[in-house]
């Protein structure tokens, strides 16, 4: 097999996992920034726990990804700068998100992961690249449960319509 017969870690990279790479990099550093946005905006202690837990993710994927993109003679994407720190009160009510307007969005930034990571996870020849997405994967799993139960419980979730009587089968 020639360069894929080694340690994973002394393949090469291929075009597609280097993009996605960088790719992944990029949208954790802005979603850094944006959970910045949101902690300072959030007025529930549930969950700006959920958003301290995703900025360390978002810091643990930067941290991996940038890794290997070095070790491999690439430049990863930049970093956004800290956003500055605001008290709540300071936000003006038309200016501030809501707490169910952060947790919607959190929810579809978590589920969008979720797709992204078993789309790398699929195409990666790596066993490391792999395994770090699925990694990821696992942990975007348990935010999203988390998020859903706390939607649930503080009454944040619009569902989708429900059925709630099921049709009675036609016998024909």
């Amino acid at each position: 097999m020639g360069v894929l017969n080694g340690s994973p870690k002394d393949e090469p990279l291929h075009y597609g996992e280097i993009f996605n790479l960088w790719q992944v990099s990029a949208t954790a550093k802005l979603s850094l920034s944006t959970y910045q946005a949101f902690h300072f905006h959030a007025g529930d202690q549930d969950l700006k726990k959920i958003i301290d837990d995703l900025m360390d993710q978002a810091q643990q994927e930067i941290k991996d990804c940038d890794k290997i993109l070095k070790l491999n003679g690439f430049v990863p994407p930049p970093a956004l700068p800290d956003r500055p720190s605001v008290k709540l009160e300071d936000i003006p009510a038309g200016a501030r998100f809501s707490d169910p307007e952060i947790a919607a969005a959190l929810s579809g930034a978590v589920s969008l992961s979720l797709v992204v990571c078993s789309q790398v996870m699929g195409m990666s020849i790596r066993e490391d690249i792999g395994a770090m997405f699925m990694k990821i994967h696992a942990q975007m799993a348990a935010f999203g449960m988390a998020l859903l139960k706390m939607n649930k419980q503080k009454g944040w979730l619009i569902p989708p319509p429900l059925q709630l009587k099921k049709p009675e089968p036609v016998h024909a």
